[in-house]
């Protein structure tokens, strides 16, 4: 459960992030509306807090970086859902790596 929960928040964070910085992009590069942006960095806010509901004992260094891999993986899948660039086989593998990655490094047992 504690696995799951865990995986949540990081998926969590992700979208908040990549939602945050998608909203800011389309203000910046497409001309949308200031509030665009301005829920974007609520967003991006958000993002700074969910992190921190990960277990006591994991780490900041040790959260982030597992973090990355759930970033790598979330960004292809928000690039094939929202902006149509469907991943190729070797997005597939770079982005199972990175999860074994996130794997390894936040829920592997320690001594």
């Amino acid at each position: 459960m504690e696995i799951a929960k865990s995986l949540l928040y990081f998926t969590l964070a992700g979208l908040c992030e990549i939602g945050g910085g998608y909203l800011v992009w389309q203000w910046l590069r497409e001309g949308k509306s200031i509030w665009w942006a301005l829920l974007g960095a609520v967003l991006l806010v958000l993002y700074g807090v969910i992190p921190t509901l990960q277990p006591e004992s994991a780490s900041f260094g040790r959260v982030y970086a597992a973090y990355g891999g759930v970033f790598i993986v979330l960004s292809l899948l928000w690039g094939w859902q929202v902006d149509g660039a469907e991943p190729d086989r070797y997005d597939l593998i770079g982005g199972l790596v990175a999860l074994l990655g996130v794997f390894i490094i936040m829920y592997w047992p320690r001594e």
